[in-house]
């Protein structure tokens, strides 16, 4: 056990987690800081959830773009290279956000924000996923995960104790002090080797050109979507569902991201030695995906309830979302090493880039059905894509990563 404990507590672990921390709390900053930072510009009333939207549709968007780029990169370049490269522009974008006076420039920084924000994830999974053994990947990534979701914890203290302004100095600060310990990790050993191979690497474009990569593909990106779900609409938006729900207390966005945020910390614990102890990785999703229809249930049957039942259904639904470390695990097993960063990286900005669409049908359906029943028909939609596609997708818990993928 002593030399598990010194394999998934090495540099790369502690960087990668460290990065993913930066990385959660400039992203969800702006869903805890919505409503002040839009009422300093000038913005109002309904205003306030349809300009809301659209930043963080802009954000998305930029992490859509981001995720091809640097996974792109990330086989072609390298994994450190673009774990520099991205959190260099984020950190530059929030200390730039902070002196935003028009609602345009805040579109346009959280758009390059996003881009930045995009290698992050993928970049750290895949090193640690490549210089752990098999038998604890698991534990190495279930890390990175916990300790990085926690950054929204620190997100939500921050926005409480200091003005808006103040909460992206301090996520730019954060960042360009992470770069200063990247400089202390080595490359992935299995990247090193393929530059000496003659494999095409980094081919994006390959995951659409055969039926296999592309169903491997699309099924690991869509078993994801229902955590931004309940993210991106039933935590972003709680204060607006607890008042349609008749909450007895005031709820904040701030404290429902930083309770859902928390239980993501320990699901994303109990997902990774879950998937360790089973030895399995789409058992642990379909059990986590179970306990979030539930956790859906009792946010909708809430009526009534006191502030703290709101906030403590809010810590359950982030720990059945906490299936995030195995999901991308997954998504790097799935592929070989000329194509692991692509899809590790561009997957969970994929995931992150469906609130997109997620985010219009709720406006959709929202303004013709309801908040309540809007949110429960596009909630519905996405649980059924992510059941579905668990369903397609092959167990990896096994699978060896030293291998590439033959371009055909």
């Amino acid at each position: 056990m002593s030399g598990t404990l010194t394999t998934i507590f090495s540099m790369p672990v502690i960087v990668a987690a460290l990065g993913y921390f930066v990385d959660i709390y400039d992203l969800v900053l702006f869903s805890i800081i919505r409503v002040p930072s839009l009422k300093s510009l000038g913005l109002g009333g309904a205003e306030l959830i349809n300009q809301g939207v659209f930043l963080l549709n802009m954000q998305m968007a930029g992490m859509l773009l981001g995720g091809i780029l640097w996974g792109v990169l990330g086989d072609r370049k390298g994994r450190l290279k673009i774990m520099f490269a991205s959190i260099f522009i984020y950190s530059v974008a929030n200390l730039l956000n902070a002196a935003v006076d028009s609602l345009p420039a805040y579109a346009t920084l959280r758009f390059i924000a996003g881009v930045g924000l995009a290698g992050e994830l993928g970049a750290g999974i895949t090193l640690v996923s490549e210089v752990l053994h098999k038998s604890v990947r698991g534990y190495g990534t279930m890390m990175v995960a916990s300790v990085g979701v926690s950054g929204a914890v620190l997100a939500n203290f921050v926005a409480k104790g200091f003005d808006w302004r103040t909460a992206f100095v301090i996520g730019g600060i954060l960042g360009l002090f992470l770069l200063a310990l990247r400089f202390k990790v080595a490359e992935s050993g299995m990247f090193q080797g393929m530059e000496a191979a003659s494999v095409q690497r980094g081919n994006f474009l390959s995951l659409f050109t055969s039926r296999d990569r592309f169903g491997r593909f699309y099924h690991s990106t869509m078993i994801g979507v229902p955590t931004w779900f309940v993210v991106a609409v039933l935590i972003t938006f709680s204060p607006e569902f607890a008042k349609e729900l008749h909450i007895q207390g005031m709820v904040s966005a701030g404290n429902s991201v930083m309770f859902c945020y928390l239980g993501l910390v320990f699901g994303d614990l109990a997902s990774g030695a879950l998937s360790q102890l089973l030895k399995s990785r789409r058992r642990v999703v379909f059990l986590f995906l179970s306990l979030m229809i539930g956790g859906i249930a009792a946010y909708f049957l809430s009526g009534g309830a006191t502030v703290q039942w709101f906030y403590a259904i809010c810590i359950f639904l982030g720990f059945a979302g906490g299936y995030w470390a195995v999901f991308v695990t997954i998504a790097a097993e799935q592929f070989g090493t000329n194509l692991r960063a692509t899809v590790a990286t561009s997957v969970p900005n994929f995931v992150r880039g469906m609130v997109i669409p997620i985010t219009q049908l709720f406006q959709l359906f929202r303004h013709g059905l309801g908040l309540t029943q809007g949110a429960l028909w596009v909630g519905g939609i996405c649980m059924v894509l992510g059941l579905f596609s668990l369903w397609r997708l092959r167990e990896t818990f096994h699978q060896d990563m030293d291998f590439f993928e033959e371009y055909l």
